[in-house]
């Protein structure tokens, strides 16, 4: 007799204690809100997860929000993904990084999607963009950002409206950011992390043109004793000379690719002339010569200060030598550094005085 009763006071706390979780779980639902490290799964299946917020009904709220990626919704598109613009119920607007669904069969494009959630998901910088959630799902592979109104910065330059409104001010506010968020990458973070990839293309700008560092899918972690070889990875164009023939990825190719975008970021066009530039030439070319022409030239001391120190660090950046090149850490640390007035006039100051720092 006292055998039954006590299993049948088990089996009373059994439901009692379901009964509870299943509420719970049915409260939580209900408020849309879980750990920022759960996963939920939608309705068909795999993995989606939204830091903050109930993953099945945002996935349910994406698809109607872009009436399950209509073209009509697409802002972007690149080689292996498109990016949609979608408004959600509670008024929040996201971007959306969809894998075209050839790619979603490639175990190269799965990879890199893997490790751009593996590292927004650990590291957090105002000038990096936020990613908000992702899904992992047969049918659809998606990525979710903060929406970045003014697009990307190579549209920003090419654009000539868009050019002159990113007057001298933004353009070093624009470079600092891009500064900071690789000093962050390489040297604040337990495991040093190196994009790969930077490029005006990957740089997005928001309503007020500040800029943030997008698109970790070919980024990679820098471990100690290892050989860090890998695969030709980048952009042609920003791409540092040495990983053509070594193969070996370094910090210090990112410090390259950062030359390369703050000096188009000045000039309003890719830098193609300087990046060969013969040192014995910089003597002949002007400062004035190759800053972008659809903007009133920086004359006013105040400007200029802030201007010099950009294009002097920017050349310092993509010097074939990876040795010579500063650390992204010196960068950022030289463009918040205090700048004096330029000694020498505007129309005087030459690459080589810049490169020598005689101004």
């Amino acid at each position: 007799m006292i055998i039954v009763i006590s299993l049948s006071t088990i089996l009373f706390l059994s439901f009692a204690v379901f009964g509870c979780l299943f509420l719970s779980a049915q409260k939580k639902r209900r408020d849309k809100k879980i750990l920022p490290t759960e996963a939920a799964a939608p309705r068909h299946g795999d993995l989606f997860s939204i830091w903050g917020f109930d993953g099945r009904l945002v996935y349910e709220d994406i698809i109607k929000a872009t009436k399950d990626f209509d073209i009509k919704y697409c802002i972007g598109a690149g080689g292996s993904s498109r990016v949609y613009k979608a408004q959600l119920p509670d008024g929040n607007v996201v971007a959306l990084k969809k894998l075209h669904h050839l790619e979603i069969e490639e175990p190269a494009y799965i990879k890199s999607f893997k490790t751009e959630v593996q590292i927004l998901s650990a590291i957090r910088h105002r000038d990096i963009v936020k990613l908000h959630g992702f899904c992992q799902h047969k049918k659809a592979m998606f990525l979710i950002y903060d929406y970045k109104e003014r697009g990307n910065l190579c549209n920003m330059l090419r654009n000539e409206v868009g050019a002159v409104e990113l007057d001298w001010i933004k353009r070093v506010n624009v470079v600092k950011s891009i500064a900071h968020a690789l000093s962050y990458m390489h040297h604040d973070c337990n495991t040093p992390i190196i994009h790969r990839d930077i490029s005006s293309n990957n740089i997005l700008l928001d309503s007020e043109l500040k800029a943030f560092v997008s698109d970790f899918g070919t980024a990679k972690l820098i471990y100690p004793n290892s050989s860090n070889q890998t695969l030709l990875a980048g952009t042609y164009g920003y791409i540092a000379p040495e990983l053509a023939y070594t193969l070996v990825v370094t910090e210090k190719c990112d410090v390259y690719s950062f030359g390369v975008v703050a000096l188009e970021t000045m000039m309003g066009k890719h830098p193609k002339e300087l990046i060969t530039l013969p040192p014995s030439s910089a003597q002949s070319i002007m400062l004035g010569d190759i800053l972008d022409a659809r903007l009133s030239p920086p004359a006013d001391l105040r400007v200029l200060k802030d201007v010099i120190p950009v294009v002097r660090m920017a050349l310092k950046c993509i010097d074939s030598n990876l040795q010579s090149r500063p650390t992204m850490q010196h960068v950022s640390g030289a463009l918040l550094a205090h700048s004096p007035f330029p000694k020498v006039p505007f129309h005087e100051i030459s690459l080589w005085h810049l490169m020598n720092q005689d101004v």
